[in-house]
């Protein structure tokens, strides 16, 4: 699935069936490595200039904005479901206090497990107009083909203001919480029809863990 705007094209990279796109899934963690540990200064684990970590396995969504193959921007999405040993997704992991490096009180209630439900981190972009909405497209088109009925984002809360003048339906699920990298809160997004969504203006950049 494609979505195109003048030369930024997105789409969501499934792996291991995508596997001729590794290419690009590489330089996402590369961009990943320069928006989060260069640029916000977060003390991520990387390695040979790329940023991934434990949730970055083979049943791992990628959604990736890019112009001429470079990348420009993109997110990670989990179903809230799956497992990779221990952890299951970083928000509900974060509530059970197996990420010391988060707050574990980041939700009001009980971290959910649900199959119609999946979770968007380490969402960013070089801040080039139209990608942050020709991904929050894609994402929303890939999940409802899914069959998903909402999405978690752990961001800032610009980022939750931007879901907002998307159209989504957003529902905050936690406070807002900080920690030495800034102030970060959970909310949920409906996953809706693409063609009912009104994208509004996206003035400002966001960075989702």
């Amino acid at each position: 699935m494609k979505l195109n705007q003048p030369s930024i094209t997105a789409e969501v990279i499934e792996l291991p069936q995508d596997l001729n796109r590794w290419d690009l899934v590489r330089k996402f963690y590369e961009f990943r490595r320069r928006m989060f540990v260069d640029r916000l200064g977060w003390k991520l684990g990387e390695y040979e200039q790329m940023e991934f970590e434990q949730y970055d396995s083979f049943d791992t969504r990628y959604a990736i904005a890019h112009v001429d193959g470079n990348v420009v921007g993109g997110g990670r999405l989990r179903r809230t479901d799956q497992r990779n040993g221990v952890y299951s997704y970083m928000i509900r992991d974060a509530v059970l206090g197996l990420l010391p490096g988060l707050p574990d009180n980041l939700l009001y209630d009980d971290a959910p497990v649900d199959t119609q439900l999946w979770e968007l981190t380490r969402f960013a972009t070089n801040g080039q107009p139209g990608v942050a909405v020709a991904l929050l497209y894609e994402i929303n088109a890939y999940l409802n083909s899914r069959g998903a009925t909402g999405c978690l984002c752990l961001g800032t809360p610009a980022f939750l203001r931007m879901a907002s003048k998307f159209s989504w339906d957003v529902d905050q699920m936690g406070p807002v919480c900080s920690n030495e990298d800034g102030r970060f809160v959970v909310f949920r997004c409906s996953v809706t029809d693409p063609s009912e969504l009104v994208p509004g203006s996206v003035a400002r950049q966001a960075a989702a863990r």
